[in-house]
């Protein structure tokens, strides 16, 4: 099997296995969906409140959303003894790893992306900013996915690792919830958000590159153990 055969067969593996475990998938949605909906009744439904604390509070959720199913990445592989298997296959390491931080995305990332303009709505957030809201988390989401697979990869021999993994990576997820933030709270004001864009953009494009790599090492060192 060639690299990109190895490369499409991990990724619709991994996908039907997501698919067929829709609680897993479910959680961080509901996530999402309930604690978005708790800040108006905690607040109050003044919508000019609402509206100033909504890409904050849109972001922060989302994002906590994301790290609640980020120990999943590698678990079921290491728990079945298939993560051994995939460190002794001969296809590219990095590349299997992509794939499964891909899977990551697209059931978690993705829909959360794409339900956030209508917990946006809840929030009062003006219509003009939902195309940031889009795209920054669209761009944050992937950057979230590719570092929480660094910090699964290498908590993933731990029995109980959600802890650990969420103190090492927060402080790296922190620059990409300002930005983000940043984005949507200038759309909202009428000013251009595409430089804030253009940093998480960056930050996405650093995290293709050099994630990969780290997860595969972080795999080696947390089976060696």
């Amino acid at each position: 099997m060639d690299i990109r055969g190895a490369f499409a067969e991990t990724l619709r593996r991994d996908l039907l296995i997501a698919l067929r475990r829709r609680g897993d998938i479910a959680n961080p949605l509901v996530f999402f969906v309930i604690v978005i909906a708790l800040f108006p009744l905690g607040i109050g439904p003044t919508p000019e409140d609402l509206a100033r604390i909504a890409p904050g509070v849109l972001w922060v959720v989302a994002l906590l959303a994301s790290l609640l199913s980020t120990d999943m990445v590698f678990r079921a592989d290491h728990d079945d003894g298939s993560l051994e298997q995939l460190l002794r296959s001969p296809d590219p390491l990095y590349l299997l790893a992509i794939a499964k931080i891909a899977v990551h995305w697209l059931v978690t990332g993705l829909p959360l992306t794409l339900l956030s303009p209508l917990m946006g709505g809840m929030l009062y957030l003006p219509a003009a900013a939902a195309p940031a809201l889009l795209l920054s988390l669209l761009l944050g989401t992937l950057t979230l996915s590719l570092v929480g697979g660094i910090g699964a990869a290498l908590t993933v021999g731990l029995r109980k690792g959600g802890i650990l993994l969420s103190l090492l990576i927060l402080p790296f997820y922190i620059p990409v919830l300002v930005f983000g933030t940043a984005a949507v709270d200038a759309a909202a004001l009428g000013a251009d958000y595409l430089p804030h864009l253009a940093i998480l953009g960056a930050f996405a494009l650093v995290a293709l590159t050099l994630a990969p790599l780290a997860v595969g090492a972080a795999l080696r060192i947390s089976l060696d153990h």
